[in-house]
């Protein structure tokens, strides 16, 4: 059980460089695997679910070697993979489990990919089904994990429509067409992180998005090239320190060299509708687009989001209902229902665990209802992270605002996605609590 920090005096202060975006590390690793080459990554996530996606890449025949946030990969090509003697274990990591489900598909060996209890609940017909259309043969487990792919040849995606508004099933999909024979053409519902199109043609792809945002051309069989990447900090995790600065009297932070992706600034858009302080500075970059992010304290107006929204901030919904829970009026959030499909049913244990510290929210069929005014009446200290990193990081930084002790179970969950989570929020507290 990990003690969670209550109310600083004085908010919380300072500058921090917040860890490597996760879902570039995974798809750096899996890019620098398939090219021809050295490719170096810098700033890498050493994360658990990163750590699965890099064993995985050893098992299937890559030489990787990892000096702490420095990643050094040998790839071999698009064609170089081989056979793994053992099941690929995916741990906990979705993101890495659907792309590789598309990596593999086209290869010429059989594969099968396995998780832990949380990962193996996750549906994964949302993969199977439009990779069954380019020829794919995948087997689930009753729509589940173990997966297991027979690797063949593939046909081009034809104009193919998404069915969900999935950047792991785009990039499944994208990993699948560099394959194919001929270009292939897939059309988001609608526009989702596009990291795996920025990566694939810094290392020598052809991948072109229309006017529309939606309709995604790729050329296949493309001679990719290793390269040096250096991995911005990951939006997901200045998030929490985001709404932590937002909604603890007196705060004023700095976070520097975080990603400002387009698709990724979702939480900064929010924070500045529901009438946040913040500021962004944007720095020289390669590639991804980064920069410093200053957030201070500041009163919150309620907010209303809708399915068009959800896409770009569909990770940081946690941290979207905390914010409201904090906002002067109702808040209400819709055409969310692909948290039900997270590590947890995020929309149930985002309730569960708000309801706790006594906000008044009302569980939805595809989002909540939150009522922001009022003080939180304490219900029980104890919080529950499910089992879900995210949910455990929201529940640390609710915590902020508590002057009671409280406490979390299953804190281990953080892992997945931040390590040094606790070691990094202390560095933005006063001494006398940093100490305590």
């Amino acid at each position: 059980m990990q003690t969670l920090t209550s109310r600083p005096a004085t908010g919380l202060q300072g500058t921090l460089t917040v860890p490597g975006d996760k879902s570039i590390s995974h798809r750096g690793l899996m890019l620098g695997a398939i090219s021809m080459g050295q490719t170096t990554l810098t700033n890498f996530l050493p994360a658990d679910d990163c750590l699965s996606t890099l064993t995985a890449l050893q098992q299937l025949g890559i030489d990787i070697n990892r000096d702490d946030t420095t990643v050094t990969i040998q790839g071999r090509g698009l064609h170089g993979l081989t056979a793994s003697a053992q099941p690929l274990d995916m741990g906990n990591a979705g993101t890495a489990t659907r792309l590789m489900a598309g990596l593999l598909a086209g290869q010429t060996f059989d594969s099968t990919l396995v998780g832990d209890a949380s990962l193996s609940q996750r549906p994964m017909a949302r993969v199977q089904q439009p990779l069954a259309t380019m020829g794919a043969e995948i087997d689930l487990t009753d729509g589940h994990l173990p997966m297991h792919i027979h690797g063949r040849s593939l046909m081009a995606a034809d104009h193919y429509p998404l069915q969900v508004a999935s950047a792991q099933v785009k990039s499944a999909l994208i990993l699948a067409a560099i394959q194919a024979p001929t270009a292939s053409t897939i059309i988001e519902k609608l526009p989702t992180r596009d990291h795996t199109e920025r990566l694939l043609n810094a290392f020598g792809g052809d991948v072109q998005t229309a006017a529309d945002g939606r309709t995604i051309t790729i050329q296949p069989q493309p001679k990719l090239q290793g390269q040096a990447v250096t991995v911005p900090g990951d939006m997901s995790s200045a998030a929490f320190f985001m709404t932590a600065a937002s909604i603890v009297p007196g705060s004023n932070i700095r976070l520097t060299q975080v990603g400002l992706n387009p698709t990724r600034t979702g939480l900064l858009n929010v924070l500045q509708r529901m009438g946040g302080d913040v500021t962004v500075t944007s720095a020289k970059s390669v590639g991804e687009p980064l920069g410093t992010v200053t957030v201070k304290a500041a009163s919150l107006n309620p907010i209303d989001l809708g399915a068009e929204d959800i896409p770009a901030v569909i990770d940081e919904l946690p941290l979207v209902a905390l914010l409201a829970a904090t906002a002067d009026g109702v808040s209400h959030i819709t055409g969310a229902e692909e948290l039900r499909f997270k590590e947890t049913d995020r929309i149930a244990t985002i309730v569960t665990e708000l309801q706790k510290l006594g906000v008044a929210i009302t569980e939805q069929p595809d989002g909540f209802t939150i009522d922001g005014r009022g003080d939180w009446q304490l219900q029980t200290p104890v919080f529950d992270s499910h089992g879900d990193h995210r949910i455990g990081m929201m529940m640390a930084v609710a915590a902020l605002r508590l002057t009671e002790t409280t406490t979390l179970a299953d804190e281990a969950a953080i892992n997945i996605s931040y390590p040094r989570f606790f070691t990094d929020l202390q560095h933005l507290l006063p001494t006398e609590v940093s100490n305590a």
